[in-house]
């Protein structure tokens, strides 16, 4: 499990835009996001550092928890 800290997220577009951006990295991954905590626990295989460029671009940078 790959946790994150994204700080711009903040309402339901922003869990989308995240989940999507997520899964254009690996489609079968599974994306848990918290608003209140701002925090986005993601189930994959893929590279963390694809899955941060991926948040990046959709501009929402990201800081991973469990490096």
């Amino acid at each position: 499990m790959q946790r994150y800290r994204v700080p711009d997220m903040s309402c339901g577009h922003c869990v989308q835009a995240i989940t999507k951006a997520v899964k254009s990295v690996d489609p079968v991954a599974g994306v848990d996001t918290d608003l209140d905590s701002h925090e986005v626990k993601v189930d994959s295989a893929a590279d963390p550092e694809l899955v941060m460029r991926a948040l990046q671009q959709a501009g929402y940078p990201s800081q991973r928890l469990d490096a």
